[in-house]
């Protein structure tokens, strides 16, 4: 009997142990407070550090709940700060947003998404956070005349682009990898 109580409790220790190991904290290594991601020290497969990285977002997904951040804006964050805690420099990572159909929404000053939604814009300060790690924003205008809005109803630190598709055969060329959110 006791015998098994002792297998029992050093079972379970190393249960803890193991569990302990795994349980991390979100780390937020470039993009801060946002994009939270973990460190997988046993990955063999990670990010050059010395490489330079070249990515366009094809951004076009809108949010599944207005009063909450859409979760593919938090993606491009989280994107972002896994480049960053396999050590690649804040500036070998160059990102570029292209912003088009529903995405737009997400896009919208407080005033604006107020208006349509209720609350004020809860991704803008995940932008704003991209923004200051270096991310470039460009808003698509022929989506913006399809939808009937106005330049001035979006977020100040983004840039209008006469489209999507120009923008992305613009940065594409350039060696620029092309992702889809």
């Amino acid at each position: 009997m006791f015998r098994a109580a002792k297998t029992f409790l050093a079972t379970l220790f190393l249960v803890a142990l193991s569990i302990s190991a795994y349980c991390q904290t979100p780390q937020f290594p470039i993009v801060k407070g946002f994009g939270g991601i973990y460190e997988i020290p046993e990955a063999t497969e990670r990010p050059d550090p010395k490489a330079e990285y070249k990515i366009i977002i094809d951004l076009v997904s809108a949010a599944d709940d207005p009063k909450q951040i859409n979760r593919m804006v938090d993606n491009i964050a989280r994107m972002v700060n896994l480049h960053g805690i396999a050590g690649v420099p804040k500036e070998n990572i160059k990102v570029k947003v292209a912003v088009h159909g529903g995405a737009i929404f997400s896009m919208l000053n407080d005033e604006e998404y107020q208006k349509r939604n209720g609350v004020k814009n809860p991704n803008l300060p995940v932008f704003e956070a991209l923004k200051e790690a270096g991310v470039e924003f460009y808003v698509c205008g022929q989506s913006l005349i399809a939808r009937n809005m106005k330049t001035t109803d979006m977020w100040e630190g983004t840039e209008i682009a006469l489209s999507m598709l120009t923008t992305l055969t613009t940065y594409v060329p350039q060696g620029y990898m092309l992702m889809r959110f």
